[in-house]
């Protein structure tokens, strides 16, 4: 056994400067590559998150943005609509008042018409009334006309 434990210590004393370059390997490789890959990777991740972050906020701005653009678009087309609303229900009263008028000239040729007709009535009456008594007086006139001559001849017959 002291053999084994001669050899081990001698395999460890031929490795102390392997482990000596070793250990000097690492803090090298720690000092020149691994740090500096570190800081470089991490300054491309808070680089990426960055970009990222960047990115959601230019997302989230474009959606307000186009949020605000369909409620404007939303208010002109309501305010286009109450336009042409009230264009229409100007041009309803317009043919309303259109209408009423026409009515009213109707009603008021109506009237006249029926004033006229009511005179014209008026006067054929007149006219008839005077005419019947005229022929009245006439056809009394000339039934009475044959008695009164055969008044005036004798009755005898003599001549």
């Amino acid at each position: 056994m002291d053999e084994t434990l001669r050899q081990l210590g001698g395999l460890l004393l031929g490795s102390i400067p392997t482990i000596i370059l070793l250990t000097l390997l690492y803090v090298t490789y720690k000092a020149v590559v691994y740090q500096p890959l570190s800081r470089v990777l991490a300054e491309r991740r808070s680089k990426t998150e960055g970009a990222i972050e960047r990115a959601r906020a230019d997302i989230a701005a474009a959606e307000a943005r186009t949020a605000e653009y369909e409620q404007r678009l939303r208010e002109a087309r309501m305010a286009l609509f109450k336009r042409q609303e009230e264009r229409r229900q100007m041009a309803l009263q317009a043919r309303s008042a259109a209408v009423a008028e026409a009515r009213a000239k109707a009603q008021a040729q109506v009237s006249q018409a029926r004033a006229a007709i009511e005179q014209d009535k008026t006067a054929a009456q007149t006219a008839l009334q005077a005419e019947a008594g005229r022929l009245a007086t006439e056809i009394v006139r000339t039934v009475l006309q044959p008695v009164s001559a055969a008044v005036q001849t004798p009755v005898g017959g003599g001549l």
